[in-house]
């Protein structure tokens, strides 16, 4: 299309987006953004667009993040071998000052950067700020990897109500001030059920959840958490989407209307998803 998209086909494109305008308008929403989509300059901004597009049409969005590559690169620099058990880093002492670093100042402050850029307005927060994730240590093996404790949501909320887009690094603290790096996912999933989000999309670099894991064609659109459970069962909810999907049962059952894990690789997936019939995903949803 480029380039030959007429006036007229601009305005029955805008047209057919109205209903889910209106059916977003007022609502919250939580973008959990991270993987290919955040290393990949013109993806990055292109989800950038989406957000503040969305944010101009009255939707509240909220942008949690993770920084994982980042974090390995800047270790890497550092002469600090990244270990891994489970899937999860093991984060010492040292680790979790470099989880801070990268998280809450250099990846959270480009991305409130880029959204203000963009036309929006952004304030970026951590998980610290607020006491907004409580957490304590969730496996001594990892150090100070944190499980979620509470949430307290009060700071978002204000950032919302003052017309802010929260840009969230996912730190948590515990009453001792001692800092955790928090599994973003899950992170996202409390923090939208806390909100009680209208939905939560979760960006990963797969098309969603597939019937056969090397075939993009056979993406299940919809799935129900029962139906969720008898896939798991079957083996085709397998390796990491198993964690990611039970973040998306996790958000549900903490009181958000429905979850997308979606393809953070295809450009204006967001906006596929929120305004049109197509969608670009799996979505996950109670019944």
């Amino acid at each position: 299309m480029g380039n030959q998209i007429s006036n007229l086909q601009r305005a029955e494109v805008l047209t057919q987006a109205l209903p889910y305008i209106r059916r977003y308008n007022g609502k919250v929403v939580v973008v959990k953004y991270g993987g290919n989509a955040m290393i990949n300059d013109s993806l990055k901004q292109q989800v950038m667009e989406d957000i503040v597009l969305l944010w101009l049409i009255g939707v509240k969005v909220v942008l949690v993040h993770g920084g994982g590559p980042e974090i390995s690169e800047l270790m890497a620099k550092l002469g600090k071998e990244p270990e891994f058990v489970d899937g999860l880093r093991v984060t010492d002492k040292e680790t979790i000052d470099i989880v801070q670093m990268v998280l809450a100042g250099k990846v959270n402050k480009t991305l409130v950067n880029l959204l203000e850029t963009k036309g929006g307005k952004a304030m970026g927060i951590s998980g610290m700020d607020g006491r907004l994730i409580e957490a304590e240590i969730k496996d001594e093996r990892l150090g100070y990897v944190g499980k979620v404790t509470k949430v307290n949501i009060d700071p978002v909320v204000d950032l919302l109500e003052k017309g802010y887009i929260p840009v969230i690094s996912t730190i948590g603290c515990d009453k001792e001030g001692n800092a955790y790096n928090i599994n973003g996912d899950t992170a996202a999933a409390y923090i939208a059920g806390a909100l009680g989000a209208e939905r939560l999309f979760m960006m990963t670099d797969i098309a969603g959840v597939l019937r056969d894991k090397d075939d993009p064609s056979t993406l299940i659109p919809e799935i129900t958490v029962a139906q969720a459970a008898e896939l798991r069962k079957q083996g085709i909810i397998s390796g990491g989407m198993i964690p990611k999907v039970d973040c998306c049962v996790e958000a549900i059952a903490k009181g958000v209307s429905n979850v997308v894990i979606m393809d953070g690789r295809v450009p204006h997936s967001i906006l596929m998803e929120t305004l049109t019939d197509e969608g670009a995903g799996t979505m996950v949803k109670l019944s």
